[in-house]
């Protein structure tokens, strides 16, 4: 397992990236859980975030592809509006304890 963050780094309705061993990843947490997914649309496999640690919509509510518009539920990762609805985010296993956010490699 990799250590990513402490969890007080990714707070309620935030998402955040990270990088680990030349695995671009991000996570959002979403009423208290965290969720990890490879940082790579399925449309075009490119990063789905234009800035740093901005992977959410306005609302918080969703996930966002800056490039194409696309949107995914936080929970699933599935697309449910843009080019690859139907799709589904990458998803990728974590592990939150007292020290923090870890990622299952």
């Amino acid at each position: 397992m990799h250590f990513l963050c402490t969890s007080q780094s990714l707070v309620e309705g935030q998402s955040r990236a990270f990088s680990v061993e030349g695995v671009e990843l991000f996570g959002v947490r979403r009423l208290g859980q965290v969720y990890l997914y490879r940082n790579r649309c399925p449309h075009r496999g490119i990063p789905l975030n234009w800035a740093p640690d901005a992977f959410l919509d306005d609302s918080a509510s969703l996930i966002h592809c800056a490039h194409h518009g696309a949107l995914f539920l936080i929970e699933t990762g599935e697309c449910v509006a843009g080019p690859c609805e139907g799709e589904s985010l990458e998803a990728l296993g974590c592990h939150e304890d007292s020290q923090g956010i870890w990622f299952k490699a």
